[in-house]
């Protein structure tokens, strides 16, 4: 789940860089894709990384300036994506969401906002029944929704209030946590319930901004973020949430976190330094944050999952291979780069976030050209007969 960066004292000309590269868009406004079934097998470059043979793909005609933000799977058959279209657009920029049946794409509308959604910046899976994503409203209000394949409706929070800003989302069954900010201050809205009638509850940490949030378990979860001048991080307890101890680096910040159970965590983000951004990794074994170094020196982190069993995936982008989609695979000891095909066309790839489910990894973002026009990006990764995952496809969506 990639987050838009909101607090940082930072040149100009660096903020905007990094809204750009992993903060800003989501999908298409009408979002049915096609990618193709075919799984590419695993070559090696002459770096070493993993990249795809060409496994084929899919586009029709695409929606202007759209961007998926956020993605989150129940099955290889069952998974769901959040953008927007329009993202040059404050005012008109339109929130969409997208669900993946395992061979097309299918917009499922919001039902019964008259204002309607602007950018949608995260979704969780808690179940078939139990989609959930937030973002802006056109309203001024932070956007709330849940659904289904049969479509979703806004859910009204009396407690949230103009001002407010929702950046992340995580779901279990009928409970619900989403992250963000208020007057300067790390932000928790939480529902212990998903039926008519739930109770909402708000809270409020230190100076900063939550960007990424985690459930392990029903009194067990992370959340992550920044406090404006080094990366910050929350822990939900049986005793409710309480700021948690972090290595001290200076510029750092964190946009998402995945938990692997009470005993392992992986978040990810950046530091700023002079001229750009350098990826942060932090590693949770159960009593401590540390923080580890991946093989990317100047790759930007926008996004990780996990199966569950001890790996993790992490999507971003990478200067130095810009034409292409860029995940790094962490298994505890042992760091794989994952790469797309490299396209003829001048383009510039980010992958915002990325789900793990069964035996495919899917990430989501965005393509940027030479004349700044955004194309919604789907990329799909999936093992070989050797075993590594392997990028698979790339395909955009269509209009149907």
């Amino acid at each position: 789940m990639t987050r838009r960066l909101i607090r940082r004292a930072v040149p100009l000309c660096v903020l905007f860089a990094g809204l750009l590269a992993g903060l800003l868009p989501r999908a298409t406004s009408v979002a049915h894709a096609y990618a193709g079934t075919d799984r590419a097998q695993a070559e090696r470059s002459p770096s070493g990384d993993e990249v795809a043979q060409d496994a084929g793909s899919s586009t029709g005609r695409l929606q202007s300036d759209g961007s998926l933000s956020d993605v989150a799977g129940l099955s290889a058959k069952d998974i769901w994506a959040v953008g927007q279209a329009n993202a040059w657009d404050f005012w008109r920029n339109q929130g969409v969401i997208t669900h993946w049946n395992g061979s097309s794409w299918s917009e499922v509308p919001i039902r019964g906002d008259a204002t309607g959604a602007g950018h949608l910046r995260s979704v969780a899976a808690a179940s078939a029944t139990e989609i959930w994503a937030v973002g802006d409203g056109h309203d001024g209000l932070p956007y709330v929704a849940k659904g289904s394949r049969d479509g979703f409706d806004r859910v009204g929070v009396p407690q949230l209030r103009t001002g407010d800003w929702l950046g992340g989302v995580a779901a279990s069954s009928g409970r619900l946590v989403a992250v963000g900010s208020r007057d300067g201050k790390a932000f928790l809205l939480s529902s212990g319930g998903a039926a008519k009638g739930t109770t909402w509850k708000t809270g409020q940490g230190p100076e900063g901004a939550m960007y990424g949030v985690a459930l392990a378990g029903r009194s067990d979860g992370w959340a992550v973020g920044d406090s404006g001048s080094g990366p910050l991080a929350m822990r939900l307890t049986g005793s409710g949430w309480k700021q948690a101890d972090l290595p001290e680096i200076k510029g750092g910040f964190l946009r998402d976190v995945y938990a692997d159970g009470r005993k392992r965590a992986v978040a990810i983000g950046g530091v700023y330094q002079s001229g750009g951004i350098s990826p942060l990794v932090l590693e949770w074994d159960g009593r401590h944050w540390k923080r580890v170094t991946p093989p990317e020196r100047r790759a930007e982190l926008y996004g990780v999952t996990g199966d569950g069993d001890g790996t993790f995936w992490i999507s971003g982008y990478d200067p130095g291979h810009e034409t292409e989609g860029f995940l790094l695979r962490y298994d505890g000891s042992r760091w794989t780069t994952l790469r797309g095909q490299e396209a003829a066309a001048d383009r510039t790839v980010r992958l915002q976030a990325v789900a793990h489910v069964d035996d495919l990894t899917m990430a989501v973002g965005h393509t940027l050209d030479g004349k700044s026009r955004y194309v919604d990006l789907v990329e799909r990764f999936a093992p070989p007969s050797g075993g590594a995952d392997a990028a698979a496809v790339e395909a955009a969506p269509s209009a149907d």
